[in-house]
């Protein structure tokens, strides 16, 4: 009896422990599910989050950085071999336009169709020039002043010389140009170096037209400048003063981001009060009067602004500024004939650089405005080099004048004929840079 009481209460025992468990585990189940159902639950909002923040960081990319997505950023570009008081070498990579080493402006046909349309005419009569061959390497140009430093370098293994123009506080660049006429034009090549998706906003190239000779703004003066940076689209802001007081301050919206990675062709043209600047081939400013009456801008000033020192670099070159700016139909039509310097070479080549295609332009229209008029083509060259290779120079430039006409405006070859006469009839001083450049001209004759 005993025996069977004891079993029995250990049975009861065991089936008590057993009902408890089996409660016990139901509940640590029911505990385990509530858990797993809010980790899922986590899980979820993570990874929808994580999602979410990735599609906010690329919309807001490409708003702020656009074209940056699957594309090299500006920064991982290599850098150009700068040679000028010491040399830098930061890879191989000369940033013309079109990839190639030398100078820029050799152009194919898909550059010269992008110009075709092209209408900036340059002035008639140099007043200064400057590419810095008479300059040496490291030194600050003879025929410019500042306030502060700079110097002369080549990029690569080009012979091509530029000015590096340095960062600072109220920092001028100031060629030695003659007092500006009322009508004049201004060209010049620039390259920026070292520019990332980080450029500020506010890096600028400041091209002032001004009444001051030295480092001062001045009590009247016209200012452009021209945006530098790479997250967004800023700008070109304009701005003048006359006797002290601000008439005009404005933003036009361009898109420069591109080009100035490109070393692009900057061409000013003032016309009395009218102020008018192209980069490359297309015009971004005609203002009809921001420029003060009277010529009383005498002063052309060019200054740099929020550059990173020792990275982010800007160099200039190539500064051309003539009076004139004539409208050259009127005068071929009249005088039967027009001299030009403002169609441009590759130096010693006969590839047309692009920016000369408002000249050429403007004759086609006169040859189809004049049905029957017949023109002769002469080149002429300057007196650097060999006289035969120079003779021929020439005949090749005024061949290549003639096939744009054909190519590019449909004018009917048959009615152009070509000559070259080299350096034969300088109208300038082969010994000065201005000279040169008022040696290496185009004429057309009316025949």
């Amino acid at each position: 009896m005993k025996t069977n009481s004891y079993i029995a209460k250990v049975l009861m025992s065991l089936l008590l422990m057993l009902a408890f468990s089996t409660d016990a585990h139901s509940q640590i189940l029911k505990k385990l599910k509530k858990r797993a159902e809010k980790a899922a639950e986590r899980t979820v909002e993570r990874r929808v989050e994580k999602e979410t923040q990735e599609k906010t960081d690329e919309v807001l990319d490409s708003i702020l950085e656009p074209g940056k997505k699957g594309e090299k950023s500006p920064s991982q570009e290599p850098l150009p071999t700068i040679v000028g008081g010491q040399e830098t070498s930061n890879g191989g990579n000369n940033p013309n336009k079109n990839g190639q080493s030398g100078e820029a402006g050799t152009t194919g046909s898909e550059s010269i169709a992008v110009y075709s349309k092209f209408d900036y005419v340059p002035g008639d009569q140099i007043i200064f020039y400057d590419d810095f061959t008479k300059d040496f390497i490291g030194d600050f140009p003879s025929k410019w002043n500042t306030n502060g430093g700079g110097e002369v370098v080549t990029m690569n293994d080009s012979p091509e010389k530029w000015m590096e123009l340095l960062p600072g506080y109220n920092i001028y660049y100031i060629p030695d140009v003659p007092k500006l006429p009322e009508e004049y034009t201004i060209e010049f090549d620039v390259m920026a170096v070292g520019l990332s998706n980080k450029t500020s906003s506010t890096a600028t190239m400041r091209i002032a037209l001004s009444d001051d000779d030295k480092f001062k703004e001045g009590a009247n003066f016209v200012h452009a400048q021209l945006p530098f940076c790479q997250y967004a689209a800023v700008g070109i802001t304009m701005s003048n003063h006359i006797n002290n007081k601000r008439e005009i301050y404005s933003v036009v919206r361009a898109d420069l981001r591109e080009e100035v990675l490109q070393r692009p062709h900057v061409s000013i043209a003032v016309n009395k009060q009218r102020f008018r600047l192209w980069v490359n081939e297309e015009k971004h400013i005609d203002i009809p009067r921001i420029v003060p009456e009277g010529a009383v801008l005498t002063s052309l000033k060019f200054h740099m602004n929020n550059f990173k020192d020792g990275e982010e670099r800007l160099f200039i070159t190539n500064l051309k500024v003539a009076e004139g700016g004539l409208d050259l139909r009127r005068q071929l039509i009249s005088d039967g004939k027009v001299s030009t310097t403002g169609i441009l070479f590759d130096t010693g080549s006969d590839l047309i650089k692009p920016q000369s295609l408002g000249i050429i332009r403007q004759i086609s229209q006169v040859l189809i405005q004049e049905g029957t008029m017949k023109l002769n083509i002469i080149g002429h060259t300057d007196a650097d080099g060999d006289a035969g290779a120079n003779l021929q120079l020439s005949k090749d430039r005024a061949q290549a004048v003639k096939n744009a006409l054909v190519h590019v405006y449909g004018i009917d070859g048959s009615r152009l004929t070509t000559e070259g006469k080299g350096e034969a009839e300088p109208v300038g001083d082969n010994s000065t840079t201005e000279g040169k450049a008022q040696n290496r001209r185009v004429e057309f004759i009316k025949i």
